[in-house]
């Protein structure tokens, strides 16, 4: 049985190697004329699995979803579906983390068979990675992934990720707990990666894929992520959201503003 490192492998090479956000925000939602409702969201969301319908990998940003309470939950379930019933895989940027039975309920929702399962989701490792365990025995027994966050762009991180834990910071001891997990789950776990970074983790024994967001509008520059950490060609997925939706609502400007992104990261694949 294939798991997600193979699964991500082929529709990379299928689809190229750019990662498409979907971020409804509510200054987004204003410039594409939408309302601030779950109505909104739902025109803005049926807009985008139209446009990326063609893509490798569209990252839903699930915050933007739970500030409309039940009805945006809902409205998350019908934006996965419509996607995987494209053949696009879905990355739930949730973010989640906590320890025992709940994690293991976190697992259920993101990981497990629940209707907001998506075929990975991020996570936060900084209650101890071991505290992840349910969550990647869940997401493997799926054939599903998990993307945790090691080295992230924002200045706040860096007080926490690059402190010393040992003889490495924390930021790359994640990096490496995620490499053991590969080496049994090959691809299986990936980590999170900041574009904007000038000194990031060795990537070079993860053996698994490398979420690279802040690319576009946050300063991260496509054409420069080559070689990120040491990573190897087809490792990278870069992950862009406000450059290209600042496109849309028009459905055909906003793949081809999709288009454009992927074409100039697909040296990366």
């Amino acid at each position: 049985m294939d798991g997600f490192g193979h699964r991500l492998a082929d529709a990379v090479s299928r689809r190229g190697p750019l990662c498409v956000g979907i971020d409804p925000h509510p200054e987004l939602l204003r410039a594409w004329g939408l309302p601030l409702s779950a109505d909104g969201l739902k025109a803005f969301c049926d807009i985008c699995v139209a446009a990326f319908a063609g893509f490798a990998v569209v990252k839903p940003q699930v915050a933007f979803f739970e500030a409309y309470g039940a009805a945006g939950f809902a409205v998350l379930e019908r934006t996965i579906a419509g996607l995987r019933a494209a053949g696009v895989l879905v990355l739930a940027d949730a973010k989640r983390g906590d320890i025992g039975s709940t994690m293991a309920a976190y697992a259920a929702a993101w990981a497990g068979d629940s209707p907001l399962a998506s075929d990975a989701v991020t996570a936060s490792p900084y209650l101890g990675f071991g505290s992840l365990q349910p969550l990647l025995d869940t997401a493997h027994a799926h054939r599903r992934g998990v993307f945790v966050l090691a080295a992230t762009s924002n200045p706040e991180g860096a007080t926490v990720q690059r402190a010393a834990a040992g003889d490495v910071s924390v930021a790359q001891s994640i990096v490496d707990a995620a490499a053991s997990v590969n080496r049994d789950r090959p691809g299986s776990v990936g980590v999170v990666v900041g574009a904007t970074l000038t000194d990031p983790p060795d990537l070079s024994t993860l053996g698994g894929p490398v979420l690279v967001p802040g690319v576009g509008a946050q300063g991260g520059r496509p054409e420069a992520l080559g070689g990120l950490g040491g990573a190897e060609r087809g490792q990278l997925l870069p992950a862009v959201s406000r450059a290209v939706l600042r496109a849309g609502p028009d459905v055909t400007a906003l793949r081809a503003a999709g288009d454009a992104m992927r074409d100039t990261v697909a040296y990366l694949a």
